[in-house]
């Protein structure tokens, strides 16, 4: 009689190693991070934009320890949302999870506001409205078309995003090191005592979380990581650092090239015009391209995983299966999804735009820091999670245990805290509505909501 054969199901292959991984967490974060919310943030810090970066970079350090050490516990999950939900409460979970569906919505809107802006740069004659409809139309068609940016593509563009801030630094130290300066110029970015005040530069610095987000992703790839104990959470530190360092320096450069922090032609895109006042008008649209570029990606990305997170609460009947359930049998996407999510895009661009302009906000800035709302609420669950899990339950406790969750939990609240009061009444007013959604569904949270686990890919 032949003997059995024992068929291994297939598994993921452990193949990336922690540089890897540091490597994936730079391009998801994107280099240039910092230069799109430059403007927003020299407002609101009043002239700290580095100030900001760098405090920002604390908070994400201790915040990265924490990801790190759930992603242990929970190698194939790594989502706020399941750690809180597992280590914490349900319903909490659900807080943290509906938290994380504005930030989810609220990406695609944000960078079709950018990149609106941006095209005017190119286009002057054309109005807001116009490109904010070529942009939701460009992120709507190719989403549904299945058009999806390959690793390698990715890796390309973040390579000529490297390129380009080469280029930013060697004419910004020609420029800054051309003519003579008073005193104080080159640590007035750091602290300035005209302006400097505690209040307006933790704003700031709740605005430059936005720099940042990202990071967690890598603790999505556990599975694929050589030794993931370790190197999900030397990754996950290393490329804070490093996002941090790098943009600290695009920062302070900037400042130098253009020290006032209330004159910009425009708030959104005032990287573009220190470029150009760096350099001229080559610089000012080679910039302007290249984060018009990475911003487009940006949106794309975006808009897709919104549109696959409603997916994943239609298959589950916490929404409207029948529409957010649905998928394309052709193209196997959520088509309804992607549709709904850049009308809502769409319309928010031009609601946020105007509220903006009445309350004296930047459109892009008070998305921004909605959007922080609920990243600054997931960030304070997985602080959380991981102070209860490794100090509260476990057995041997160490100041590691202690001292980065608790850390990290206390400067994202603070932060949170500043965040600017409009932002504050839109966030709260999305969680009270997910809050009432859910004590209706689940009859008080006596049962499961939402599983916000989205399905497996199939070839």
């Amino acid at each position: 009689m032949a003997e059995a054969r024992v068929t291994e199901a297939p598994r993921l292959r452990r193949a990336l190693g922690l540089w890897d991984l540091v490597l994936y967490g730079i391009i998801v974060i994107q280099p240039v991070a910092p230069m799109s919310v430059y403007g927003v943030l020299m407002v609101r810090g009043k002239g700290h934009a580095v100030t900001t970066i760098l405090i920002a970079m604390i908070a994400m350090l201790f915040t990265a320890i924490s990801y790190g050490r759930m992603a242990r516990a929970y190698p194939s999950a790594g989502s706020a949302f399941t750690y809180v939900g597992q280590e914490i409460h349900p319903s909490l979970g659900f807080v943290t999870g509906w938290s994380m569906a504005m930030d989810y919505m609220l990406n695609p809107l944000i960078c079709i506001i950018w990149c609106s802006k941006a095209a005017m740069n190119f286009a002057p004659g054309v109005p807001y409205w116009a490109w904010t409809i070529f942009f939701f139309g460009l992120f709507t068609a190719l989403n549904l078309r299945g058009v999806r940016a390959s690793a390698r593509t990715n890796a390309v563009l973040a390579a000529a995003m490297g390129v380009v801030i080469t280029i930013f630094f060697v004419v910004a130290a020609r420029y800054i090191f051309g003519a003579a300066h008073p005193s104080g110029y080159f640590t007035r970015p750091f602290y300035d005592p005209a302006t400097f005040d505690v209040k307006t530069v933790l704003g700031g610095t709740s605005l430059a979380v936005l720099t940042y987000i990202g990071f967690d992703g890598i603790s999505t790839l556990s599975e694929e990581a050589e030794n993931p104990r370790k190197n999900i959470l030397y990754a996950t530190v290393l490329t804070c650092i490093v996002i941090g360092v790098l943009s600290a320096i695009q920062v302070y450069a900037a400042q130098l090239i253009w020290p006032e922090f209330d004159k910009f032609p425009d708030v959104d895109t005032a990287f573009v015009h220190v470029a150009g006042r760096a350099a001229g008008q080559w610089m000012f649209l080679l910039v302007n391209l290249t984060l018009l570029v990475a911003n487009i990606g940006s949106g794309m990305g975006a808009h897709l995983g919104a549109a696959r997170l409603l997916y994943g609460m239609g298959r589950s009947n916490a929404l409207p299966k029948s529409f957010f359930g649905a998928i394309d049998p052709k193209r196997h996407i959520p088509r309804n999804n992607i549709i709904f999510v850049g009308v809502i895009a769409l319309i928010g661009s031009w609601v946020l735009d105007a509220i903006g302009a009445r309350i004296g906000l930047s459109g892009y800035g008070l998305g921004a820091e909605m959007l922080n709302f609920g990243a600054l609420i997931a960030f304070m669950g997985v602080n959380m999670a991981a102070f209860i899990r490794y100090f509260v339950r476990g057995k041997e406790k160490n100041v590691l245990d202690l001292v980065p969750p608790l850390a990290g939990f206390a400067i994202c609240l603070l932060l949170w805290l500043s965040l600017s009061t409009p932002a504050k009444i839109a966030g709260a007013a999305w969680v009270v509505v997910g809050l009432i959604y859910g004590v209706i569904k689940t009859r008080g949270f006596r049962g499961d909501l939402v599983d916000f686990e989205l399905p497996p890919e199939t070839a």
